[in-house]
């Protein structure tokens, strides 16, 4: 459940606002990372010093007793889904006042930022993407769960490879009575056919969004209406066709796509990525820890921003003098 920040900042949080609360269950809260349709995601720090994102939902749809069990279903669902390329839910309470979800943070880039900043990716590099991607839908799908929003922005790349996140739509098939919200989730240009027209969506469906990910990955998004041949290897450019069949019985599943991947290499780690990709995912992961030493406390007047900033200019400062 966490919520992805498309930003081009080095740190891609902001300071908390006036009403935001200073700790949520066991988790003190740094920063906000965003906000969305069920609620404020912030950068919370365990006793521990991790970090973790911290989802609350909206005060007015914690006394909604159809929401509240949709949230309830929602977590005990994502505490099932296990793998090396997903988010894994670490804590939550949903039957507090108001509800709550935290997840380990995963400082990095988006894929959406990265291909933004740096251009199209090797088609070696697109393969391994497509190997942990598929693999990380096999483990949903093994989950009973269809995650329903898979774009660009929703896969982090990390340095311990990618992730995929934002479980706040995956839904069990079972469930379709209480987890409609009057809308169909999705992004334009990576939903289905079958979900852009509201149709059932199933396993098949992240399937095709995860063919126009590719597509994306491959081409640097400046054609949305190819499906990346051009750019990429028969291999990868005959599995994106296969995702991207209109027809979902005839679109491969998550784990049919992995054994045709077969990698040599995992996506573990980030040596995969283009080196300036590599680079940028350094500085956020860097950034990011300098936020779980930053004190935070009411009435806040300095900034978490201007403070990490402050802490990493004395880092370089102190090495510079040891140099």
């Amino acid at each position: 459940m966490v919520l992805s920040v498309e930003s081009r900042e080095a740190v891609p949080v902001e300071e908390l606002r006036p009403g935001d609360p200073d700790r949520v269950g066991p988790y003190r809260l740094v920063a906000r990372l965003g906000a969305g349709g069920m609620g404020v995601v912030y950068l919370g720090c365990s006793p521990g010093g991790l970090l973790v994102a911290v989802k609350v939902v909206w005060s007015r749809l914690a006394g909604d007793a159809g929401y509240r069990a949709r949230f309830r279903r929602e977590v005990a669902s994502a505490r099932t889904v296990s793998g090396a390329y997903t988010a894994s839910v670490l804590d939550a309470d949903p039957e507090a006042g108001t509800p709550w979800l935290a997840t380990a943070y995963l400082p990095g880039l988006s894929l959406w930022e990265a291909v933004a900043a740096h251009g199209r990716f090797p088609a070696a590099t697109v393969r391994l993407l497509a190997a942990g991607l598929a693999e990380a839908l096999a483990d949903i799908h093994r989950a009973g769960l269809t995650h329903r929003d898979l774009k660009p922005g929703n896969i982090m790349l990390t340095a311990d490879g990618p992730r995929v996140i934002d479980f706040g739509i995956a839904r069990p098939e079972d469930a379709d009575s209480i987890t409609r919200a009057n809308r169909s989730p999705g992004t334009r240009g990576f939903m289905s056919p079958e979900q852009a027209a509201g149709g059932e969506v199933g396993p098949a469906s992240d399937v095709f969004s995860l063919g126009a990910v590719l597509a994306f990955a491959a081409t640097g998004g400046e054609s949305r209406r190819t499906d990346g041949r051009e750019a990429v290897d028969r291999l990868l450019g005959g599995l994106i066709r296969d995702c991207l069949r209109p027809d979902h019985r005839q679109r491969p599943s998550a784990a049919d796509l992995l054994a045709r991947l077969d990698p040599a290499v995992s996506a573990q780690g980030a040596a995969w990525l283009p080196a300036e990709v590599v680079e940028a995912v350094d500085q956020r992961t860097a950034r990011a820890r300098v936020l779980s030493e930053v004190p935070v406390t009411p009435p806040r007047a300095e900034s978490v921003q201007a403070a990490a900033a402050d802490q990493v200019r004395m880092a370089e400062a102190t090495a510079d003098g040891e140099a």
